[in-house]
């Protein structure tokens, strides 16, 4: 993919998420060699796109004085970016072009959509249904850990303006809330399952006791999606008072040992979301003979939500005596916004 294609393909996506802002900034990054090269300072591997508009929304969110804030409707209720939007963020990439770049080439993208627990708590309750049992939770890629807290969380799913299933969850202080689409019901059950233990495995780690870092992933998220705003500080909030557990490492190193480790009671569920892409296809396969060499020693599940061409399935996995079997419960929204229910068993 060419750069003019990478920043146009950003640019359309941008548009469907909701941000004509970023949509406007990343035809403008296109055609803007100075602007581009910043970007293109990125770690390897990182969106190029998602990395500079994050530093310049952060660096505002810090307070550097400029005219730009008053386009950006996170900073400033109600703005609307005008027609100089893009020489506006130009003037301000190169004012503070020291900063920009370091935040370039320091950061990283990290997973801060909250939402997602929407798509995968119905995974959970199916395996909970299946196996019978309490829950060992290991999440690989958990970033700043919020979806480990999915327990924690309450869940509302809602079909023309009215809820169809939901799991209350007493003293939750985070309501997610997902539009039911299609013609089935999600089968959500109105109790949570038993979480016996919770882990995530990350590589790049955030530590939420850091104000930068806690900054760091309000600035991904892209200037018009004020209520996945308002959801990361109830997840903050949340993970602030009940911390997940993570070990910091390559999940492919550190998945084997954390198995082994769990006690014999429970079920081992093994789950991401929109982590796995980046993975290699050398890595995907270690990945899967991993979970199929443990599941000689007990059965385990994976739950997995991520890309499968135009669909992101919620998928279901059973791994026992080296052999995998799965079931696919529904496609939802990258971002937690609606989910359409799949699977017709009713058992």
């Amino acid at each position: 993919m060419t750069p003019s294609d990478y920043w146009s393909l950003f640019a359309i996506e941008a548009e469907r998420i909701g941000s004509p802002l970023y949509a406007r900034l990343a035809r403008h990054i296109r055609d803007d060699a100075r602007i581009r090269t910043i970007a293109e300072k990125a770690k390897p591997g990182q969106p190029h796109a998602n990395i500079i508009l994050g530093a310049v929304q952060y660096l505002l969110y810090e307070g550097r004085p400029h005219a730009l804030k008053k386009q950006y409707p996170s900073l400033t209720p109600g703005a609307v970016p005008g027609p100089d939007i893009c020489e506006t963020f130009r003037d301000f990439c190169l004012q503070y072009e020291e900063d920009v770049t370091h935040l370039v080439t320091s950061r990283v993208t990290n997973t801060n959509e909250v939402a997602r627990c929407t798509a995968l708590l119905p995974g959970f309750q199916h395996i909970a249904r299946e196996a019978g049992t309490g829950l060992h939770m290991v999440e690989i890629g958990p970033s700043a850990g919020f979806n480990l807290n999915w327990d924690l969380y309450a869940y509302s799913y809602v079909s023309e303006g009215r809820e169809v299933a939901a799991c209350p969850t007493p003293d939750a202080s985070l309501r997610l809330t997902a539009e039911a689409r299609g013609s089935l019901v999600p089968r959500i059950d109105p109790n949570m399952p038993q979480v016996l233990s919770r882990v995530g495995l990350e590589l790049n780690p955030v530590h939420l006791s850091d104000p930068a870092d806690r900054l760091w992933l309000k600035a991904l998220i892209f200037p018009e999606l004020l209520p996945r705003i308002a959801r990361l500080d109830g997840a903050i909030a949340t993970a602030l008072k009940h911390p997940p557990p993570i070990r910091f490492g390559d999940a492919l190193a550190l998945i084997m040992p954390t198995l082994e480790a769990l006690p014999a009671t429970g079920v081992p569920v093994v789950y991401h979301s929109f982590v796995t892409y980046q993975f290699s296809t050398d890595m995907q396969r270690r990945f899967d003979e991993a979970l199929l060499a443990h599941s000689r020693r007990r059965p385990l599940y994976r739950v997995s939500v991520e890309w499968e061409q135009a669909e992101h399935p919620v998928r279901v996995s059973r791994y026992d005596n080296g052999a995998a079997t799965s079931v696919v419960l529904a496609d939802c929204n990258p971002h937690g916004a609606w989910i359409e229910w799949r699977h017709k068993a009713t058992g």
